[in-house]
């Protein structure tokens, strides 16, 4: 049985602010583990629209 997607809500909390070196390598270290996931996430849907268009 197919599962359909009717509604896609993607939320991101950005915070800002000046943090200590410590802080900023930490905080690049999320944001790449961030990318890589949603890099995985939008490959994925892709693939399923990809999937509905063939049938």
């Amino acid at each position: 049985m197919p599962i359909e997607i009717r509604e896609l809500i993607i939320r991101a909390t950005i915070t800002g602010g000046a943090g200590t070196t410590e802080e900023s390598s930490q905080e690049d270290g999320d944001t790449t583990d961030e990318k890589e996931i949603i890099a995985e996430c939008v490959e994925q849907v892709l693939k399923i629209i990809e999937r509905q268009k063939e049938r």
